[in-house]
C-alpha cells in the first residue's frame, strides 16, 4: 500500500511591511544639515578674514630696481636683517650727512607708512636729509626690494627691530645718536622702539595712520563677521604714547590733530601743517632738533706755529 506524498508546506506571505519616515523629522534633518553647512561656511569666512586681514589696512607695493639717487643724493644701498639660512631679509638706503652737517654726529632711523614703497618717500628723505642729518631708511618685508612675504603688524615690528640693530652693531651708532622718526603706521612702530629703547633722546611722529581697527570697520567686507574679535592688525598707538616720556614732535598735516597727539604724554611738541609748508616743516625740525640733538662741534682751524726765529707781525 501506497503512502501518501507529503503535503507541501507553503506559508502564507505576509505582506512586507514598509516604514514611512515622519515629514517633520525629515524637514529637520534637512534644515540641521543646512544650517551646518552655513555655521562650516561663515567659520571659514572668519578664518579667511583672520589670515588675509592684513589687506585691508597695508597695503605694499613691490619693486624691481632702486633709484640711482635720492633726489640727486648719492646713497648706500644696504641688505641686511638675515634669517635662519643667512639671507638678509630687508633692504635699506644710507643716505649720509653731508660734510659738515649740522646734526652730522646723529642719524635718522625713518620708519615709513603701510602704503606704497620706500620709493614713495624719496622727497621726504631728501628733505630730512638738508637738514644736516644721517638718515637710514628701510623697506619692510613684503615692501619694496625685501624679502616678499605677506606684512603684518608682528613681522614690521620685527623689521623696525633689526633696523635698529643694524644702526647699532654694523654702523656702531648708539641708541643716544638716532632719533626716529615714524609716519603712517610707521609712528606706532617707532613709538614702540622708543618705549623699548629707553636712551634713544627724541621721536619725530608725521602723519600717524595707527590704531586700525576703525578702519577695518569701515570696510564693508568685514560688516558680517565679529570684526573687534578677529581683528589683530592694530599698530596701536594712542595708549603707548600716553605714557612715553621721551621728547616728542608731533606732525599733523590736517587742521584736526589726530586724536592719540591730543593724549600724548610732555615732553611734547605739535606742528600743524593744514597747508603744505616747507619753511614751516624744516622750521619745526630744527628746533626740535637743536633743543634735544647735540649738533655736530664746528671745526675749528687752529693756526700753524710761527716758526723759531721769525717775530709775527
Amino acid at each position: 500500500m501506497s503512502r501518501p506524498s507529503p503535503k507541501p508546506n507553503i506559508r502564507k506571505q505576509q505582506p512586507s511591511q514598509i516604514e514611512v519616515v515622519d515629514p517633520a523629522w525629515l524637514l529637520k534633518a534637512i534644515a540641521f544639515t543646512v544650517l551646518a553647512a552655513l555655521f562650516c561656511g561663515y567659520l571659514t569666512i572668519c578664518l579667511l578674514f583672520y589670515q588675509g586681514q592684513w589687506q585691508l589696512v597695508l597695503h605694499p607695493v613691490r619693486t624691481a630696481a632702486s633709484p640711482q639717487s635720492i633726489a640727486g643724493i648719492p646713497y648706500d644701498l644696504i641688505h641686511f636683517g638675515p634669517d635662519d639660512s643667512a639671507t638678509p631679509q630687508l633692504t635699506g638706503w644710507w643716505i649720509p650727512s653731508a660734510s659738515g652737517g649740522r646734526y652730522a654726529n646723529t642719524t635718522l632711523l625713518f620708519l615709513p607708512s603701510s602704503d606704497g614703497s620706500l620709493a614713495d618717500a624719496i622727497p621726504t628723505l631728501a628733505n630730512l636729509h638738508n637738514l644736516g642729518i644721517n638718515v637710514f631708511a628701510f623697506d619692510y618685508r613684503g615692501y619694496g626690494k625685501s624679502a616678499a612675504t605677506h606684512p603684518n603688524q608682528q613681522n614690521m615690528t620685527h623689521d623696525a627691530e633689526s633696523a635698529l640693530g643694524y644702526l647699532n652693531t654694523s654702523r656702531s651708532i648708539p641708541a643716544q645718536q638716532i632719533v626716529l622718526y615714524g609716519t603712517g603706521v610707521g609712528a606706532s612702530l617707532a613709538t614702540h622702539l622708543a618705549i623699548s629703547h629707553a636712551t634713544i633722546p627724541a621721536l619725530i611722529l608725521d602723519s600717524p595712520h595707527a590704531d586700525l581697527l576703525d578702519t577695518a570697520l569701515l570696510d564693508h567686507r568685514s560688516r558680517l563677521i565679529p570684526v573687534r574679535l578677529l581683528f589683530h592688525e592694530r599698530f596701536p598707538l594712542a595708549e603707548p604714547l600716553s605714557t612715553l616720556r621721551t621728547p616728542k614732535l608731533l606732525l599733523s598735516r590736517t587742521a584736526s590733530p589726530d586724536k592719540a597727539f591730543r593724549t600724548a604724554a610732555n615732553p611734547k611738541f605739535s606742528v600743524e601743517l593744514a597747508t603744505p609748508s616747507e619753511a614751516l616743516y624744516n622750521q619745526g625740525l630744527t628746533r626740535f632738533l637743536d633743543e634735544y640733538v647735540a649738533p655736530a662741534p664746528i671745526p675749528q682751524l687752529v693756526p700753524s706755529p710761527t716758526p723759531s726765529g721769525t717775530i709775527p707781525r
